[in-house]
């Protein structure tokens, strides 16, 4: 088990944010809540979903006992509450009990419920305080930083959304104590990923320390998680709306929006992330830009944590049809994020489908 140590605070700056905010990175992180809030805010609804009941009525007592008005939203796991109607069910909520904008919104939970409570707190009233506290490694490093808010639809995933900064994230990391060890591996596909695109001391120490991956409380799961965390900042802090070098965060999200699609959402986030990693590996490769060797490795440090790197060869027409409507596709000139080497990725928009076919059958 790792020694406590100090709390961690990344910053998100820029000059495209309304506000800045701090994505805190410790343990013992519910005392911030009151100086995050301000003074001006009376009522707080915690949504959370109904696997963490439990975490939600601690924060919920934590608050009242901070003289807050608390009210809990539960939602369905996982991408079943990304939906339309559970935005409604939270909407009823908030307006049965007279939420003004200077109430705000405490999301606990993973991924999905990051996404949906930024939506929900993005359009209530155009827009009151929310604060993020992931309870997954997924969510910590990815969802919950960066302020891309969604919801999903019958046509795709995350398809209807807005861009909502936080007014804070607090990545408390004694949550992942009772995180199933499967999650906590799956999660690492969006770790890696960051490691690919922006910085390769990653990949490095998911090589040099396997020991340590399965240990949520290890100082080197820590390390992953700061260094994912400032990889996001500095990336969204010059581009809250994807107009540029945000479109990297997506490397290996093309195809892995669309296998999610396609196992109607009964993959792993990070599995699927996983596996579209690989093909934009390999799509790099065919493209010229990118050598065998960081090919295979891709593959290898994805096996290493448990993570799946094939998808049946049968499945192409169905996950093609998804990826073109995928966000980065304008009009009909689809583009993927691939690479140039770890580091250094690159938009690469597709000459040909044939080219997207036959990569395809490389890890089919």
């Amino acid at each position: 088990m790792s020694e406590q140590l100090e709390n961690t605070v990344i910053s998100v700056t820029g000059s495209q944010l309304s506000e800045n905010y701090d994505v805190l990175v410790g343990h013992n992180l519910l005392g911030e809540i009151p100086g995050i809030l301000g003074n001006q805010t009376q009522r707080v609804l915690v949504i959370h979903p109904r696997a963490l009941r439990s975490t939600g009525e601690l924060v919920m007592e934590d608050l009242r006992k901070a003289g807050y008005e608390s009210f809990s939203a539960e939602i369905p796991d996982a991408e079943e509450g990304k939906h339309l109607q559970v935005a409604g069910f939270c909407w009823q909520v908030l307006g049965q009990n007279n939420f003004t904008r200077s109430d705000a919104i405490i999301s606990v939970g993973g991924g999905a419920v990051t996404d949906l409570a930024g939506f929900v707190a993005s359009t209530w009233l155009r827009g009151t305080k929310v604060v993020h506290i992931p309870t997954t490694l997924l969510g910590m490093v990815d969802a919950a930083v960066g302020g891309k808010t969604a919801i999903n639809t019958a046509e795709g995933k995350n398809l209807v959304g807005t861009f909502y900064p936080p007014a804070a994230v607090l990545c408390e990391l004694g949550t992942l104590r009772t995180l199933p060890e499967n999650e906590l591996l799956t999660g690492l596909a969006e770790v890696i990923k960051c490691g690919f695109i922006a910085d390769p001391e990653i990949l490095d120490l998911i090589e040099n320390n396997p020991d340590k991956l399965r240990d949520s409380q290890s100082t080197v799961i820590r390390e992953l998680i700061e260094r994912s965390i400032r990889v996001k900042a500095r990336i969204v802090s010059s581009d809250l709306r994807e107009n540029g070098q945000r479109e990297f965060l997506n490397y290996g999200h093309t195809l892995g929006h669309a296998i999610e699609r396609a196992e109607r959402y009964q993959w792993r986030h990070g599995a699927a992330v996983a596996v579209g990693m690989v093909y934009a590996a390999e799509l790099s490769l065919a493209a010229g830009y990118l050598d065998e060797e960081t090919v295979n490795r891709t593959r290898t440090i994805c096996q290493s944590v448990g993570l799946p790197v094939s998808y049946p060869a049968d499945r192409w027409n169905t996950l093609l049809e998804t990826m073109r409507r995928d966000k980065k596709t304008r009009g009909r000139q689809m583009r993927f994020v691939i690479l140039e080497r770890p580091g250094k990725p690159r938009i690469y928009e597709v000459p040909d489908d044939a080219i997207l076919m036959s990569t395809y059958l490389e890890l089919a």
